[in-house]
């Protein structure tokens, strides 16, 4: 049974208006925001209510879900003239999906901790569809109080809850460690595919054998079918994974390691990027690769 009061969230893109969809399907109440006019009509068609800003989400919410892109935008929605800081409470709690470097979840989870407010650190990996019907992954660092607080909610939000630990930050690592793989899975499946195209091969009919031999991955299946018919509409687009794989490797060099695909795998997403794809679905680093 969903709670009267509202859940808030800031973010309803690609994943957060999945997110927002899911919660309406189970009756959960909803209020979203987002700077995009259009995607908080999408949301409200299918039943949530509209804020303005941040700032006037309801006071009595019971959590605060942060689903933007990056620090930048994070630290906007949670401390910006019209943010959250201005109307949370001591004991409300937010909710941090976002993929962002460990440090800036350890710096805004201590910048709401002396508002008395909790931070769960929850990014997420699995994109829109799995998003919409509650399957992608929720990597989970909070205090256990805060925990057992919002495991309804997050529950809700994924049947695939992973509890990472109980540091705010922890979350963020294992999601960089999750999509420098991922980035690498992606840049190697474009490249074997670019590659049986230029030895004369049909590359879904190689995607086939491909599925059923050692070198399949779940991203290559799933954004590799996509470009081999063409289909570069944005789920997620080529700066998505470029920000994801810059911040891991960071993160690892960071911490004294350095390994040999990650950096490449990293840098072939920025020249994507340089090569006008950006706002294409990361399914193009096939197109950059075979054009090359």
């Amino acid at each position: 049974m969903s709670p009267v009061h509202p859940v808030t969230l800031i973010g309803a893109g690609n994943m957060g208006g999945a997110m927002a969809a899911n919660l309406l399907d189970q009756g959960w109440t909803v209020e979203v925001c987002d700077i995009d006019p259009a995607k908080v009509a999408d949301s409200k068609e299918k039943g949530a209510s509209a804020l303005a800003v941040p700032a006037r989400a309801a006071i009595n919410s019971v959590a605060f879900i942060v689903c933007v892109v990056d620090a930048a935008q994070t630290d906007a929605v949670l401390f910006g003239p019209d943010g959250l800081a201005r109307m949370l409470q001591p004991g409300n709690t937010v909710i941090l999906c976002p993929t962002i470097s460990p440090q800036d979840v350890e710096a805004f989870a201590g910048r709401l901790a002396a508002l008395g407010v909790h931070t769960v650190d929850a990014p997420m990996s699995g994109g829109p569809a799995r998003a919409r019907d509650g399957t992608m992954s929720l990597m989970v660092a909070c205090a256990p109080a805060v925990y057992e607080q919002q495991a309804g909610l997050l529950q809700a939000l994924s049947g695939r809850v992973f509890r990472i630990s109980d540091h705010p930050g922890d979350g963020a690592r294992t999601k960089l460690v999750n999509n420098l793989l991922a980035g690498i899975n992606l840049v190697g499946a474009a490249e074997v595919l670019a590659l049986a195209g230029r030895l004369g091969l049909d590359p879904a009919r190689t995607l086939d054998v491909i599925e059923q031999s050692s070198g399949q991955s779940w991203i290559g299946s799933d954004r590799m079918r996509r470009a081999i018919a063409g289909d570069y509409a944005p789920r997620a687009h080529v700066t998505l994974l470029e920000k994801d794989t810059r911040l891991a490797v960071e993160a690892a060099r960071a911490a004294g390691f350095e390994g040999p695909l990650g950096a490449r795998a990293s840098e072939v997403f920025a020249q994507a990027h340089r090569a006008g794809l950006a706002e294409l679905d990361d399914a193009a680093i096939f197109k950059y690769l075979r054009d090359r």
